[in-house]
């Protein structure tokens, strides 16, 4: 990489566009060297000037930004990408680190944080940075732990968490003991778990419980 580290901007807004190059060319150690508002002739762009970063928007008026971006990691494994997206979406945010995107910001970061990311993808294109990406593990985490369980095995996690007997929770749940044998076999299975004592480590591992209560 050169010490000035060389940008291309693609984004379909005219005014983000210009709004993005003045405050680059701002920067003593960035320079724009290329531009456009549609995402093929961004990849076209990128070939003929082999700038060190691309600031891509996510959606584009003739392609997805994600797309540009994957195709473009597999052709450049040294193209550092700064994914700009509307908000701060965990599901985009995911798909950019797939893509193999090297740094994901949302369009109400501050300028410093921009910066930042480009800068950040210049020296380390393979490595992903977002703001916002541990919380966002966090949210995906609990969203799989919240579905792991069904709405019956997760009554009886709380149930034997409060140290009920299979009998009890039977009684609590209405139902009969085979079949509160049933739940708790299930539910034994799924932590991995061959007793009581296992099965409610395994849920505090995975804030099962703190989940379900």
């Amino acid at each position: 990489m050169n010490e000035q580290v060389t940008v291309v901007v693609a984004d379909g807004h005219t005014l983000v566009r210009y709004g993005l190059s003045e405050l680059v060319d701002a920067e003593p150690d960035i320079e724009v060297v290329g531009s456009t508002g549609l995402g093929r002739e961004a990849v076209g762009i990128v070939a003929a000037v082999r700038p060190d970063v691309l600031v891509l928007d996510v959606v584009l008026p003739d392609t997805d930004g994600l797309q540009v971006a994957s195709e473009l990691r597999s052709r450049y494994a040294d193209l550092g990408i700064v994914l700009l997206a509307s908000n701060d979406q965990d599901e985009v945010m995911f798909e950019a680190l797939a893509s193999g995107v090297s740094a994901f910001v949302t369009r109400a970061a501050p300028t410093d944080e921009v910066l930042a990311a480009i800068r950040h993808a210049a020296v380390a294109p393979s490595s992903f940075t977002a703001t916002g990406l541990a919380g966002a593990m966090e949210r995906r985490e609990l969203a799989a732990n919240q579905h792991f369980l069904s709405r019956r095995e997760a009554e009886v996690l709380a149930l034997l968490g409060e140290g009920l007997s299979v009998r009890a929770i039977a009684a609590r749940l209405c139902v009969s003991l085979s079949t509160a044998k049933t739940y708790v076999a299930r539910l034994y299975e799924k932590l991995g778990a061959s007793n009581r004592a296992q099965a409610i480590m395994a849920a505090m591992e995975r804030d099962l419980l703190a989940a379900k209560r």
